[in-house]
């Protein structure tokens, strides 16, 4: 088996609404859109420069659900930009939340986060130095005071 393309699939209470947030906020270009006889939308594909973002409505009855739905989401999506302070504000200006501001971190990037208005959480960041994993890890074990353990 080849994997040739990893998508990010989100539920959303309103697509619509969603989907003009995500136009509004980063920049996305509707593909299309497959909606049902009751105005649910089952599927659409939006162009976030050259990365596909797929999502749909609720459906309930089959388990699907928003973070809206279920009141929290244990995913973040990273959207890996070059000015992530000015995403970051595109997107609260758009009506996102807040939730860190830009700052740099020891991994190499300066990064924000936003709750977008439908409960996805998205990690908005830029790189600001090249970063081995060696130099990543002693950068993180020095956050934490203590000398790193085996392995």
């Amino acid at each position: 088996m080849a994997i040739h393309h990893l998508y990010a699939y989100l539920c959303v209470r309103d697509a619509r609404a969603a989907m003009d947030y995500y136009t509004r906020a980063f920049g996305a270009r509707e593909l299309f859109r497959l909606t049902e006889p009751d105005g649910r939308v089952g599927h659409a594909e939006l162009d976030l420069d050259g990365h596909t973002l797929m999502l749909s409505e609720e459906y309930p009855e089959m388990g699907v659900r928003s973070p809206e739905g279920l009141g929290a989401t244990p995913v973040t999506l990273h959207l890996h930009v070059d000015d992530a302070d000015a995403l970051v504000a595109a997107a609260v200006a758009a009506g996102g939340t807040l939730e860190r501001a830009p700052e740099d971190h020891f991994y190499g990037e300066r990064s924000g986060t936003v709750r977008d208005p439908f409960g996805h959480r998205w990690l908005i960041g830029h790189a600001i130095e090249t970063v081995t994993p060696e130099e990543m890890q002693r950068r993180y074990t020095a956050l934490f005071g203590t000398p790193p353990g085996p392995g």
